[in-house]
C-alpha cells in the first residue's frame, strides 16, 4: 500500500482506533507471556501490567519512532494528539497520550489486516 492510499481504517476516529489497538496489544502481550510457560495467574498479570502500563507503552512508542513509515507515524500522532475524556490514574498525561498513540497505531494496523507489521513492531518492543 502506498503512503498516500487511504484505507477504511482512516475513517475511524483515533480514539476508536486506540480502543481496538488496546485489545490487540493486550492480547499480544498475553499470548507472549503464555508462550513463556505456565505460571501462576498473579505472576502473569504482574508481567502483563509491566508491558501494558502507559509509562511502558510511551517508552516503546518513543523507541519505535525511527522504525515507523510516514503513514504509521501520522497515525501514531493522530492518536497521541487525540483528547481522551479520561485522565490517567498512574503515569503522566504525556505518557498517557503517547500510549494512546501506540494503541491507535496497533488498532489501525489491525483493521487494515496488517498482521505481519503488527508482529514486527511487537517483536521490536520485546527486544527493548
Amino acid at each position: 500500500m502506498s503512503e498516500n492510499q487511504r484505507t477504511a481504517a482512516d475513517a475511524y476516529s483515533p480514539l476508536t482506533l486506540a480502543f481496538v489497538g488496546d485489545g490487540v496489544y493486550d492480547l499480544l502481550v498475553r499470548e507472549y507471556l503464555a508462550r513463556q510457560g505456565n505460571r501462576p495467574v498473579g505472576e502473569l498479570n504482574r508481567r502483563k501490567v509491566a508491558l501494558v502500563k502507559c509509562e511502558s507503552q510511551a517508552s516503546f512508542a518513543k523507541a519505535l519512532m525511527p522504525e515507523l513509515s510516514e503513514r504509521e507515524l501520522a497515525v501514531y500522532k493522530r492518536g497521541r494528539n487525540a483528547a481522551p475524556k479520561c485522565t490517567p490514574k498512574h503515569g503522566s498525561v504525556a505518557d498517557y497520550h503517547s500510549a494512546t498513540g501506540l494503541e491507535c497505531l496497533f488498532g489501525y494496523l489491525h483493521l487494515n489486516g496488517e498482521r505481519q507489521r503488527i508482529e514486527e513492531l511487537f517483536a521490536a518492543i520485546l527486544q527493548m
